[in-house]
Parts: C-alpha cells; sequence; structure tokens
C-alpha cells in the first residue's frame, strides 16, 4: 500500500517534543499528514507538524478530538494513561502500537513479570507493590554482593525515576518513598561491560526490518553517545537481534521498537523497551536507507517498510543538553561534517537541545568531530571514561 500526499494517511502524535518534530520531517516523503497533540504552541513538533491541537496525553477529550481528525494515533512518549487508551480502542479508534503493546514500555513492573516468565535474559529482580514486599530489600546485599538498584515501575526515562542507594537500608527507603506513587522494580547492580540497543521495526503484515546494532554510551544516567557499528562479538548481535524481533511479534508491535541490552560477560540482559522512535536510532537519518522516523511511519500508517540497511561505514550520534550558558549553533553547523539537528527549543540548562551525527569511514574519526561540533553547540554531557 502506498499513498501520495494526495491521499495522505492522516497520523496523529501523542506528544510534540523533539520525536514527533522528526516525524514531521519525514511524513510528507511517505505519504502521511501529520498533526500533533501539543502540551504548548512552542513544543518542538509544531513546526514541522501539518497540524496541531493543544492537550495533555492524558486527557481523553483531547484525545478524542485527535481522533476525530486522524485515522491512526501513535506516540513520542510513554506517558500515558493505559486505561485511557483502552477506552479509545473499543470506541473503534486506531491506535499503533495497541496499549496491550504499550505495557511493555509503559510498565517496568508488568514487563519484568512477563520477560521473566518467558525465559528471557533479564537482571535478578523483585517486584515491590506493597509494603510487606520490602522485606525483599532489607538483605539485599547478601546475596547480590552489592546494594540493589531501585527503579519506579512507571513514569521514568533518561535516568529519571532509577535510583542507586549506598546501602540495603537507604534501598528500603526509596522503594518506600517510590512506593507511594506505585509499584517498584528492584534490581541487582549489573558489572556491565556496556551497553547496546537494537532498533526493529514491524508492520501490519508482519514485515520486520531490524537495523545494525549500536554501542550506547552512558553518562549520569542518560545516553550521550550513539556508535555504529557496535563493537561486541558477533552472538551478541545475533543475540540482540532474535531478542527483539521475538519481542516485537510476541507483543504485536506495529511501528518501531528500541530494546536496550546491557552488556555482561555472561551474555545480554533486558534493560528497557521504547516502542516509538529512539534516541538509540537518530544516527539512521544520515547513516542508513530508510529512517527510524520514516518505517515508524510507514508502519503504522499501515504502509510497506524501508530497509534498514547502513549507508555508511561508520556512524556516531551526540545527544546536545544545554550547559550552564548557551553554545552556537552557528560553530557547531560549521564543523565539517557535522549533520546538526536542533529541536527549536530555547536553551536551558539541562534540556535536550538537539543532536549532531557524523557519518564516515570508521568510528574514532567521526567520534572526534562529533564531539567537536557539540562542544561548539553547548552540550553539558562530557565525553564517558
Amino acid at each position: 500500500m502506498s499513498h501520495t500526499l494526495e491521499n495522505p494517511v492522516r497520523v496523529g502524535v501523542v506528544g510534540g517534543g523533539q520525536l514527533a518534530r522528526m516525524m514531521g520531517d519525514e511524513a510528507h516523503d511517505v505519504g502521511v499528514e501529520l498533526t500533533v497533540l501539543a502540551t504548548a504552541l512552542d513544543d518542538a513538533a509544531v513546526a514541522t507538524a501539518d497540524h496541531v491541537l493543544v492537550g495533555g496525553a492524558t486527557d481523553e477529550a483531547a484525545l478524542l478530538r485527535l481522533s476525530e481528525c486522524t485515522d491512526v494515533i501513535t506516540f513520542d512518549h510513554e506517558l500515558v494513561d493505559l486505561d485511557v487508551l483502552d477506552r479509545l480502542v473499543a470506541r473503534g479508534i486506531v491506535v499503533r502500537p495497541r496499549p496491550a503493546a504499550l505495557r511493555f514500555s509503559v510498565d517496568k513492573a508488568l514487563q519484568r513479570e512477563r520477560f521473566a516468565a518467558a525465559g528471557l535474559p533479564l537482571p535478578h529482580h523483585v517486584v515491590v507493590r506493597h509494603d510487606d514486599d520490602l522485606v525483599l530489600v532489607q538483605d539485599w546485599s547478601r546475596t547480590h554482593a552489592a546494594p540493589p538498584v531501585i527503579k519506579a515501575a512507571r513514569g521514568g526515562y533518561d535516568g529519571r525515576g532509577v535510583l542507586f542507594p549506598d546501602d540495603d537500608t537507604q534501598g528500603v527507603a526509596m522503594a518506600r518513598e517510590l512506593l507511594e506513587r506505585g509499584p517498584v522494580v528492584v534490581e541487582e547492580r549489573i558489572a556491565l561491560v556496556g551497553e547496546v540497543a537494537q532498533l526493529v521495526a514491524r508492520s501490519l503484515d508482519d514485515e520486520v526490518v531490524t537495523y545494525p546494532l549500536v554501542t550506547t554510551v552512558q553518562s549520569d544516567g542518560m545516553c550521550v553517545e550513539v556508535q555504529y557499528p557496535s563493537d561486541v562479538a558477533d552472538d551478541l548481535h545475533a543475540q540482540a537481534r532474535e531478542l527483539s524481533v521475538a519481542i516485537a511479534r510476541d507483543i504485536d508491535l506495529v511501528g518501531v521498537m528500541a530494546v536496550e541490552f546491557f552488556v555482561t560477560t555472561e551474555g545480554l540482559l533486558i534493560n528497557e523497551l521504547a516502542l516509538r522512535p529512539h534516541n538509540s536510532g537518530h544516527w539512521t537519518i544520515e547513516g542508513a536507507s530508510t529512517s527510524q522516523f520514516a518505517n515508524h511511519l510507514r508502519a503504522v500508517s499501515g504502509q510497506t517498510l524501508g530497509p534498514g540497511d547502513p549507508r555508511h561505514r561508520a556512524a556516531v550520534m551526540v545527544n546536545v543538553v544545554g550547559a550552564d550558558a548557551p553554545g552556537s549553533l552557528e560553530a557547531a553547523e560549521a564543523v565539517a561534517g557535522a549533520q546538526v539537528h536542533d529541536y527549536g527549543k530555547a536553551w536551558r540548562p539541562g534540556r535536550k537541545l538537539g543532536h549532531v551525527t557524523v557519518v564516515g569511514d570508521d568510528v574514532t574519526t567521526a567520534h572526534v568531530t562529533a564531539w567537536k561540533s557539540a562542544r561548539a553547540y553547548g552540550t553539558n554531557t562530557r565525553e564517558a571514561p
């Protein structure tokens, strides 16, 4: 199925952030007319959308207004109300990915329980749902050799909602505090060799496209850099691809999904899922035959997918996060070889302002160029040691 701009598929995106903005950049090329549900008229996606509605992502009335002017609804974040989405689907409104699939990214507790039951590789963990369950955390270090990692089951991203207590007593206190807002996932601290991410797209007709595995570099709980190709062993490339495709089919994914993995000496462990375009896939705009944004829109609008083959031997993407003082977009763009993506946001310390991608023949050269541009842009992130 293909569509032209004379007969576009009307796609509504819940959220007006940078992911929706980059969907807007691709929309017309894949025969999509894009409407975003933004929280304000200065949201990043307003500049690239065909139409804009203002309203909250969990506001049922706003979502109904979005459904009235679109053929299908999709998302640029996970901060949604699944019960509201279930009611929309019950009314015949097309939502992709479906709420049943979104639960695996929205609710880490449910994801951990379901994936553990399926025998998928996960960190050792427990789910705390009641005060009585906190006893499971009291002597965590005795059996796991280190204090636990405490995660809010819902609402966390970019390191938010993830806590690292100094000891078990502090871990119990942190878990109790998070428990006031919902279930808590308590996990072992992993001796990391590294972190990687696998991007997969799946269509309505079960056509699956995978992108190459990438290495993600973290600093202070946030991804600061993505490197293609990943330098992990070949068997881990195959394991990541097989696990991700199996998950996509099992949850009936429609759209793009990123699976983040911990790399350990024993192999891969699943960290998180994102059922939407993802930071680890931004490099595909310049680096792949079809970007993640184009394939997400193709999938949710019922079209066939484009290939995910790399177009270059190497690519590096660096996130730009506002430092204490603004940098220079012009200086960043002046760095030869750097592709600068500005999100159109007003500068603010700690705010994600854009990203820089460099493609070429080797990761080392691309890394140096990307960081040179990002520093000129004024990022507060630092290269991880």
